[in-house]
């Protein structure tokens, strides 16, 4: 395995990380923890030593499986994560006692007395993570003085420029963002001035929420001369960044862990500049595809919104609007209709980790 400093702390943790939310959904819903957890097991034994999870993933199972895992190794040899944030603590006014309960929680479920990495979760915006800042903020100080964590960071969907304010408050020892081969263009300078500051940089969704390997044509440009397979290849792609600390890979099975060791064999970094330049005209950046997050779940018309911007997604990808009617159809089986039925309240757009235009787009869709 191939490792990497973590900012400017003495911490080496593995170029590919362990991303907790993909435990097989049918062990899961059959409450086979113990079976799920054979997942970080193996992948400690690939030597991937850092272990993303939090509360909510896999029917808020995601922790406990950890957990079980966390508990059967040396416990000094893995870094694990969890994160918080007003929605986690069910409130827009956090009190102590909130804060304290919610980290009790996901340090009883993960076995441990410590969180190595601990998330203020989620920033969408400035507004969102000023108000965290202002009445979060101070609870992951005390939690730190008191060791039941470790290291503070943060997790963001916003823009490169606005990431660029958070890291120059120097509150956080590192941080948690998506970026892949279809965004890279667009949210190079927040990893730039995180790693030049000494912080440690995560990142997410690396296959773009799946939207790579089930699009392996667009993206064969990344595997060319590798001997690697696209998803391989699009991992290697994000963990070879000088500027990236760890790449996670979401695993279900062990051949995805596979799949992620991989991806880091004989790993040679370069600077973003070098790689920009490098993939420069070879492929299409497609920063306006939805990764499937599901943030955006919640409609109070019951639209399933997610449904309509993963077919939205394949105008995009293959330019022709009659591909979004296809997927509709025969993929989710539901009516465009449907996407006639929204009010424009706008309680997707505020959750959408990428800031997509969903109202226009439905109204595209429904015609």
């Amino acid at each position: 395995m191939y490792y990497k400093q973590y900012g400017n702390t003495d911490i080496k943790v593995s170029a590919v990380g362990l991303g907790t939310m993909r435990y097989d959904e049918e062990d899961i819903k059959a409450g086979r923890l113990e079976k799920c957890a054979e997942i970080p097991l193996y992948a400690f034994e690939k030597g991937i030593n850092y272990w993303d999870t939090a509360p909510y993933y896999c029917e808020d199972k995601s922790e406990s499986v950890t957990g079980i895992a966390l508990s059967q190794v040396d416990r000094k040899k893995v870094y694990v994560t969890s994160k918080t944030n007003f929605s986690t603590l069910e409130s827009e006014h956090p009190t102590k006692d909130m804060f304290r309960r919610r980290l009790e929680m996901s340090l009883d479920r993960l076995k441990t007395d410590y969180i190595d990495f601990y998330h203020m979760w989620c920033m969408l915006s400035i507004e969102s993570w000023e108000r965290h800042m202002e009445e979060l903020y101070g609870f992951f100080e005390e939690a730190q003085k008191e060791g039941l964590i470790r290291n503070i960071v943060f997790s963001s969907h916003m823009q490169g420029n606005d990431i660029e304010t958070v890291v120059g408050t120097g509150k956080f020892k590192g941080m948690l963002i998506g970026y892949n081969a279809l965004n890279y263009r667009f949210r190079q300078s927040g990893i730039k001035a995180a790693h030049e500051s000494g912080m440690g940089v995560v990142v997410m969704n690396p296959l773009g929420g799946g939207m790579i390997p089930q699009n392996p044509e667009n993206f064969a440009y990344l595997a060319e001369g590798t001997g690697l397979t696209v998803p391989q290849a699009a991992l290697r792609f994000v963990a070879s960044h000088k500027e990236i600390t760890v790449t996670l890979a979401g695993c279900t099975t062990k051949a995805h862990v596979d799949d992620a060791v991989k991806a880091v064999e004989s790993l040679v970094e370069k600077p973003a500049d070098e790689i920009v330049k490098e993939y420069e005209g070879k492929g299409v950046s497609f920063n306006n595809l939805c990764t499937g997050c599901a943030y955006c779940k919640g409609c109070p018309k019951n639209i399933p919104i997610p449904k309509f911007m993963d077919a939205y997604n394949q105008k995009i990808l293959t330019g022709k609007k009659d591909a979004i009617m296809d997927r509709l159809d025969n993929h989710w089986d539901i009516p465009a209709s449907q996407a006639a039925e929204c009010i424009a309240c706008g309680k997707c757009e505020k959750a959408c980790t990428q800031h997509l235009p969903i109202i226009e787009r439905l109204k595209e869709i429904a015609g």
